[in-house]
């Protein structure tokens, strides 16, 4: 439904009927949409409208971990029951078309005066190379070539996975506005010029509009932006919670008889099998497999004549009979990223309702008037994380590098040094223009080097935020003195276990996480992420969609994709439950 009509058409009744006909507030009788009292306005709203490529997972609760024997014995998928509200999911993983596109639009925005934004959205291609394996034609050919355009996108991290989630977000909410007649195409957007959600709801973006905004009851103003309380701009796109991927796979929704569940899942379809055991229809799939993953030992693809997944290595996303929510490749093709961060025990310590490890709690920044703060106009690293980079890079370098290069690297040190002062002393845009600096003085080296291009790369991989992004900032402990769910912005290793249960009992002034000393005691820490299912190279155990796996945020392999989910707001099921209206209508 055209919603921007609606709003004109209430313009046009409060100027054509009187003030009874207005709807009146049930809590002070003062009239909508009425610019003589003041226009508090309500705009017409049916339900959240769904956004290109999802569909709608309806909620509920299930035995979320182990429903089968841990065969790895980690036991770190405790099975408990949970609640999961409803959400949106894409139906397939998101394809190398789809990066394509992300890539094209990033090298028309920014490539020009910031090639690094570029550079870091990039897939590792070289995931595919294996010391004993023949696989370089992948390297060259997976991401780019048509034959594998409409493939699940590979070499994606999770911090790659969910910048391409932001970016999706805003893609659609503009093509929202330019449909209800807002904005025109607007090809020229270049740098921190171009349209983001939150730069539009605050009145950061302008360029591109093709009127002012819709009229407004406010006697004072005569237009103004789409605001959230119309309903037209649609949540934010991101991973999926491990919850709601687990519970999604399993697409319990077609097991059920009223509040029975008839048959518990091992995969995401009835049965111990992974074949194709209906003969309807003849039989045309009759003891095909339901997914891509590997039958045995050095079978990835099965026999000539008869391939039993049709697929060497990953498959196109459309591959085999969705689930029962229509999600495709839920039990194979690649294994899936989720938002959570890994810790064994999330199963006993995360809550029941909508369970999740990884909150880390932000708000805009104000300035000086409580106006929220202009939009950044650099790029914005994360400085701990270069200094780390440069560290490292000084430490394989040593003994081989020339004496330019390592002056160079010396001279980079003591940059992002004062890089780190400036962000402690919340100088961040002197601290970003440091970066800045430092990759001028990499380009302009008056040396030719194969070390310049490794520390741009290397540099590029630690960007947190594009110019164009509204400043955020983690919450503070004094701004939630009486607040009593909260008071700490990060709560990733909240319950992690206290000082005398970790080994550095005895070290009250231990500096770090005492339970995960990440490299010491153990591979886990706050960026290690989850992932989920089987991928073509996994035996069947996996496809389980109970077992979980995790990676560091900034890796990524040749069998990690990801898909979108968005969350779902107001009812959860929304008006096309025609089961319960029919109910109501009798």
């Amino acid at each position: 439904m055209d919603r921007i009509r609606n709003l004109a058409i209430l313009v046009i009744s409060g100027a054509l009927f009187s003030s009874c006909q207005f709807e009146k507030s049930g809590a002070t009788g003062w009239n909508y949409n009425d610019s003589k009292n003041g226009g508090f306005e309500k705009a017409p709203f049916e339900e959240q409208e769904n956004g290109p490529g999802i569909i709608l997972i309806e909620g509920g609760q299930f035995t979320m971990g182990r429903v089968t024997d841990d065969l790895t014995h980690e036991w770190d998928n405790i099975p408990r029951t949970v609640t999961v509200s409803s959400f949106y999911m894409d139906e397939v993983e998101v394809s190398n078309f789809f990066w394509l596109e992300y890539l094209y639009w990033l090298d028309r925005v920014f490539a020009a005066d910031y090639p690094e934004i570029y550079k870091k959205a990039l897939p590792d291609s070289l995931v595919w190379r294996s010391k004993l394996a023949y696989n370089e034609p992948f390297t060259e050919y997976y991401l780019r070539h048509p034959a594998y355009r409409d493939y699940p996108v590979v070499g994606v991290n999770w911090l790659q996975a969910n910048d391409y989630c932001a970016w999706r977000t805003d893609r659609v909410n503009e093509i929202i506005l330019i449909r209800e007649g807002l904005f025109e195409h607007y090809p020229n957007q270049i740098n921190e010029d171009h349209f983001t959600t939150d730069a539009y709801l605050a009145g950061q973006y302008e360029s591109g509009k093709r009127v002012d905004g819709v009229q407004d009851f406010n006697p004072n103003r005569d237009t103004r932006n789409i605001r959230m309380e119309d309903g037209i701009l649609l949540p934010r796109y991101r991973l999926p919670t491990e919850a709601e991927w687990e519970y999604a796979a399993f697409g319990m929704i077609g097991n059920t008889v009223d509040e029975r569940v008839i048959e518990r899942r091992i995969y995401p379809w009835n049965g111990h099998w992974v074949r194709y055991d209906s003969r309807k229809k003849g039989g045309a799939f009759y003891g095909d497999f339901r997914g891509n993953f590997m039958r045995g030992r050095g079978d990835y693809m099965g026999v000539a004549g008869s391939l039993n997944d049709n697929a060497d290595v990953t498959a196109p996303v459309f591959s085999y009979w969705p689930n029962d929510y229509g999600l495709y490749n839920m039990a194979g093709n690649v294994s899936e990223w989720v938002m959570d961060v890994y810790r064994p025990l999330s199963p006993e310590d995360k809550d029941d309702f909508r369970p999740f490890r990884g909150n880390v709690f932000k708000t805009k920044v104000l300035n000086s008037d409580g106006a929220i703060e202009d939009k950044h106009d650099l790029v914005v690293y994360d400085v701990d994380g270069i200094k780390y980079f440069l560290t490292e890079f000084q430490k394989r370098m040593s003994g081989k590098a020339t004496e330019e290069e390592a002056k160079l690297i010396d001279d980079l040190l003591e940059a992002i040094d004062q890089s780190i002062e400036f962000k402690n002393t919340r100088k961040e845009d002197a601290a970003f223009q440091r970066v800045q600096d430092m990759v001028d003085m990499i380009k302009g080296a008056n040396f030719e080097s194969d070390v310049q291009p490794k520390l741009l790369s290397g540099i590029s991989d630690y960007q947190s935020d594009q110019p164009g992004d509204i400043r955020m900032r983690n919450v503070t402990v004094e701004e939630n003195i009486d607040r009593r769910n909260y008071r700490d912005s990060d709560n990733i290793d909240f319950m992690d276990g206290d000082g005398e249960s970790s080994i550095y009992y005895e070290q009250p002034d231990f500096e770090g996480n005492r339970m995960y000393d990440w490299g010491k005691t153990t591979l886990i820490n706050d960026h290690a992420r989850v992932y989920k299912g089987a991928s073509w190279a996994d035996r069947v155990y996996w496809a389980n969609p109970g077992t979980r796996r995790f990676l560091d945020e900034r890796q990524s392999t040749a069998t990690i994709g990801f898909r979108c989910a968005m969350t779902r707001v107001g009812s959860p099921v929304g008006l096309g439950d025609d089961r319960r209206r029919s109910k109501l209508k009798r």
